[in-house]
């Protein structure tokens, strides 16, 4: 395996990408009212961003990863009766003990979060690292936080001919401070556990991020719960599996002196009421049943989301694919995902992740008739486009 070392100044596709650019730029009205990343509004325009009053009926969202039909119902139940308590100040105690429960691990070793995206900002605040290096492919925010707090990254870019598989030895042995997401967002690839292991030592922070790992069947080459690697640090994010995206929760797994490190750098009270009910309630035993299932029916709908992208000769997916998504390679993509649009579907450019270009999609995975919908709209896509 090779791996390209990069510190950030381009990457493989020969540009910059925006590392702040997210799947819900993707499906928003062009009001006014937000930037190119969906987040800043001094961001420059994205010339590559089909838009606009022209858009036509509301879009099938394929660019964001939350599951599809959700919060459950009972979810919402939950959450909506935490509204009565909202004259008080949020108590994340119940909360926090739920979450170690679920994992087995003693409460001092969890840390609650708005979010996973904000453990990146306060791993990039509290820790003290010399050479931090984020494999790439990734989600670009844990990358963008550590520029943002003054840290020089390097990057270990996965390459394609390799499948996107991370090789131990692509990490610098003096790295302090490596992130690496499993299963990767947005390569859909779920690296071996042992190998990730490999990379704990002492001295160095390992950060894995598992955000999707939920909706991996049996969770395998999870490392959420262990305590024999050190530095070894474990995001979690309530949001893709029970479609609290806009409600913010997350955690952290990880020794108990770096949980105090995060927790200094938190905000008082950074987990509202309603999430805090949220994460007591989907770490039950029910709901970790209805996750498990859903990860069945998640891999099942992939399963079929793969066999027809194989009817298209010039696309190819990476695979085997283990997350809800997929990422795809086929010629003049922007073009595609222009023209996908334009048929009502909404999809994710792959130029903004490092090491990749503009002939990348990520699709996120949806029922079967959805897909369905989509290969028909594909196919007109292409067919113009050889016309």
């Amino acid at each position: 395996m090779r791996a390209i070392a990069d510190t950030g100044t381009g990457t493989a596709a020969g540009h910059e990408p925006d590392l702040r650019h997210h799947g819900d730029a993707e499906v928003r009205a062009a009001d006014g009212a937000e930037g190119a990343n969906g987040s800043d509004p001094t961001a420059p325009a994205d010339p590559n961003r089909p838009t606009g009053p022209t858009d036509p009926t509301p879009l099938t969202d394929l660019a964001v990863n939350v599951r599809a039909g959700t919060p459950p119902a009972w979810l919402k139940a939950e959450i909506a009766a935490s509204l009565d308590g909202l004259a008080a100040y949020p108590d994340g105690r119940a909360a926090r003990r739920a979450v170690a429960a679920r994992h087995a691990l003693p409460v001092e070793r969890v840390l609650l979060t708005s979010g996973a995206a904000e453990a990146f900002v306060l791993l990039a605040r509290a820790v003290r690292a010399k050479r931090p290096v984020v494999v790439h492919p990734q989600f670009t925010e844990p990358e963008a936080a550590l520029r943002d707090a003054g840290h020089t990254v390097e990057r270990v870019l996965l390459t394609e001919r390799d499948g996107f598989r991370l090789d131990a030895d692509a990490i610098p042995s003096d790295a302090d401070l490596v992130v690496v997401g499993n299963p990767t967002n947005p390569t859909s690839v779920l690296h071996p556990a042992e190998t990730l292991a490999s990379l704990a030592r002492p001295g160095r922070t390992l950060v894995v991020d598992e955000a999707f790992m939920d909706a991996v069947p049996g969770e395998r080459a999870a490392l959420a719960g262990r305590t024999d690697l050190p530095g070894l640090v474990v995001l979690r994010s309530l949001t893709k599996t029970w479609g609290l995206a806009g409600l913010r929760i997350g955690y952290v797994l990880a020794a108990p002196d770096l949980i105090a490190d995060l927790a200094g750098a938190q905000p008082l009270w950074p987990v509202s009421s309603p999430a805090l009910a949220a994460a007591r309630a989907c770490t039950t035993p029910a709901a970790l049943a209805e996750a498990a299932a859903a990860a069945e029916e998640i891999a099942a709908d992939r399963a079929h989301l793969l066999a027809r992208l194989g009817e298209f000769p010039t696309l190819r997916a990476v695979g085997p694919a283990e997350a809800p998504f997929v990422l795809i390679r086929l010629p003049d993509a922007m073009t595609v995902r222009a023209g996908l649009r334009a048929r009502g579907f909404a999809v994710r450019r792959g130029d903004t992740f490092p090491g990749l270009g503009p002939d990348w999609l990520r699709l996120a995975v949806r029922d079967r008739a959805t897909t369905d919908r989509l290969v028909t709209a594909l196919a007109e896509v292409l067919g113009a486009a050889a016309s």
